[in-house]
């Protein structure tokens, strides 16, 4: 999502009072509100039904790197990670260099997502591509096989490897098994 669309979204997001700004001394954060909160139940649901309905097959056209390290981020155990300043970086292979690596840096519990080298060494380095990060983290693609097959590799200190998703979530949605649809017959009644 480009910069200038995000912000006309969050700009309508509060003046609808659903997110509140917060100016930060270097930077704005947005808060839900009230209303926004108990929204959070429909759009859990959305997401529910989706997962279960209406599956991705993980095609160019529904893949968005900027949202699926968004939605990584979020779901990132900061207290699973070592207490030092620790640096996560994902490279996919398949994107252009503009797009290409993304860090994730723990620092003090907070973990913030970087498009942008911060700098420092990473310590661990997963590299991958795009469909194979978002299937691996939808819950589609369990991380042994993408290991296995070459689609995700790990440079980095064993305990890292090891323990990627107690601190490196799966998305909520994960667990939610694909619907079984029952085949219509020529009437378009089920048989």
């Amino acid at each position: 999502m480009s910069r200038s669309l995000l912000s006309a979204r969050l700009k309508k997001l509060e003046a609808c009072g659903v997110v509140k700004r917060r100016l930060r001394t270097t930077s704005t954060h947005y808060d839900l509100t009230p209303a926004g909160r108990e929204l959070g139940p429909v759009v859990t649901q959305l997401g529910t039904w989706a997962q279960r309905w209406y599956r991705s097959t993980f095609s160019g056209a529904e893949l968005d790197v900027g949202v699926l390290m968004w939605d990584m981020r979020c779901t990132v155990d900061a207290n699973a990670l070592p207490a030092t300043r620790t640096i996560v970086q994902i490279t996919f292979a398949d994107l252009p260099a503009s797009s290409r690596s993304w860090w994730l840096v723990n620092t003090h519990g907070e973990v913030d997502l970087c498009p942008v080298d911060p700098g420092e060494e990473p310590a661990l380095r997963i590299r991958t591509t795009l469909r194979a990060m978002t299937r691996v983290w939808m819950g589609d693609l369990a991380i042994g096989p993408a290991q296995q097959s070459g689609q995700l590799t790990m440079i980095g200190p064993p305990n890292l490897r090891r323990c990627i998703w107690s601190w490196l979530r799966l998305s909520p949605y994960a667990p939610i098994t694909k619907a079984r649809r029952t085949p219509l017959t020529t009437s378009g009644i089920a048989g």
